[in-house]
């Protein structure tokens, strides 16, 4: 009788994990697909942060894999650049990529456009420092850009 008990046991235990498992994982999708859907997208279809200091901004990245940031106003659309200046980080801790941004020329002339390509992966973590004057405190925005 103790066998038998051992024995169902067993058998109830290996046929509920992979049941179990398989729906961690379907939950885990989900997870991962929600959050795609809450990305808010910008005018040139890049990741839009608005900052609690008060301004937004878009991220997108080039074919060149460097980072472009513009800055938006209350409805969105592109504004022209003034004295915004932004450095940032980004990929793994261990080994993160030290990015300048500098504004670009002529048709990108309200772009600020990153000196160093984003390491490579679909999904990269950013750390940004944005300040909207030369005198403004200085505001951090933490991200994690999703290119695919």
């Amino acid at each position: 009788m103790k066998t038998t008990l051992q024995l169902t046991t067993a058998l109830l235990a290996l046929f509920a994990s992979p049941l179990a498992y398989s729906a961690e994982d379907h939950d885990h999708e989900k997870e991962e697909h929600v959050h795609e859907d809450n990305v808010t997208k910008g005018p040139n279809g890049g990741h839009v942060i608005e900052s609690k200091a008060g301004f937004s901004i878009e991220i997108t990245v080039d074919k060149d894999r460097k980072a472009r940031i513009i800055f938006l106003d209350k409805d969105k659309k592109p504004a022209a650049l003034g004295e915004q200046s932004v450095t940032g980080l980004a990929g793994e801790r261990s080994a993160p990529t030290k990015l300048a941004f500098a504004k670009g020329k002529d048709a990108d002339a309200n772009v600020l456009i990153s000196d160093q390509p984003l390491p490579a992966g679909a999904h990269v973590a950013m750390i940004l420092t944005i300040k909207t004057a030369p005198d403004a405190k200085a505001a951090v925005e933490r991200f994690e850009m999703h290119l695919h």
